[in-house]
């Protein structure tokens, strides 16, 4: 069981990067697009990149264990 999660943490880190680049991506196609939503958009993001990252420190957590 120990070798599997030796194995899941980098690929919940690799997941977790990959998400929030996209997420990244579409918050700047998005003010791009509507700039004065800008605000509203960055808090979105900031909120959707702050869960993502919760859950890659519980899967760390998880992986310890």
């Amino acid at each position: 069981m120990e070798v599997l999660a030796y194995f899941a943490y980098p690929f919940t880190v690799a997941a977790a990067g990959w998400a929030i680049s996209v997420l990244g991506q579409v918050a700047a196609k998005n003010i791009a697009r509507q700039p004065e939503a800008g605000g509203t958009i960055q808090t979105v993001f900031i909120l959707g990149a702050a869960f993502i990252e919760v859950l890659t420190l519980l899967a760390f957590v998880l992986a310890l264990m």
